[in-house]
């Protein structure tokens, strides 16, 4: 994948963690191949969250994909469980 755009960490509530934040990000991930392929806005957290991908990079990424209801409507979560660039 190719990475469009990646926001700034911050720090959101946790339950596994002893300070009860962890550090988030948001990712825009674009499939290879071409200007229509599919994209993915993706969570990143932890340690993962504060690293920083530039504009362009190729990444492998490992992604979950997961539903969730609130209040009688379904949400689609993404979150990027581990990404790697890839170095040409």
């Amino acid at each position: 994948m190719k990475v469009v755009a990646q926001g700034e960490p911050i720090n959101v509530p946790s339950k596994k963690t002893e300070s009860g934040l962890t550090a988030k990000c948001m990712i825009r991930l674009k499939e290879l191949g071409g200007n229509y392929e599919d994209e993915y806005i993706c969570a990143m957290f932890g340690n993962l969250a504060l690293c920083k991908f530039a504009e362009g990079n190729v990444v492998v990424a490992t992604l979950r994909f997961q539903t969730h209801e609130s209040n009688g409507l379904f949400y689609q979560d993404v979150v990027a469980n581990d990404i790697v660039k890839i170095n040409f």
